[in-house]
This record gives C-alpha cells, structure tokens and sequence, in this order.
C-alpha cells in the first residue's frame, strides 16, 4: 500500500484558468514516465483552483517528483498563471482502496 502522497493546491490567476488546466493535462505523459509516482491526479476544485494530487511507494520516489519536470515546468510558471505560489503539502495515507 502507498502511503506517501501530496497534494498541490493551484489559484490561476483571472483569465488564466484554461492556461492551467492545459498545463495540467499536458503534464500527464510527464507523469506517466516517473518512475517512483503511483498515481497522479489533476483536479479542478473550483473555477479558479486547480490541484495535484499524487501517491509514492517510496520517500525516494516523492522527492525526485518534487525535483522532477512536472514540477520544473510548474515554477517556471508560476508567475505568468498563478495568484500565488502553489500550496505544496506531504499527506501521509492511513486508509486505501
């Protein structure tokens, strides 16, 4: 069972709520060829809010995601799409199905 995971909370900025849903979706091949992530998951929370949300094996395999390209190509942006910083948090799971 995983029991690592995070969660990243994304705010667009106004009229750049496409911007960061295409952004997302092109991220999925990236996180197809990570080797140490599980699962991965783009999800749209609210009009404007976005999230992250993916599971490890291993501590290993959590922190080469959080060095690796999707986040890369996410701070590179940052900037120009969000109204803030993401909100990157470590989630221990206790229950999976």
């Amino acid at each position: 069972m995983q029991t690592l995971a995070l969660l990243a909370i994304l705010d667009a900025k106004p009229g750049k709520e496409q911007a960061v849903a295409d952004m997302l979706q092109s991220a999925l091949e990236m996180a197809k060829a990570e080797e140490g992530t599980v699962h991965w998951y783009a999800l749209q929370l609210a009009p404007s809010t976005f999230g992250i949300f993916d599971t490890f094996e291993s501590e290993d395999g959590r922190q080469a995601h959080l060095s690796g390209p999707i986040a890369q190509a996410l701070m590179a942006h940052v900037d120009e799409l969000l109204a803030s910083p993401p909100e990157i948090r470590p989630v221990t799971l206790l229950a999976v199905k």
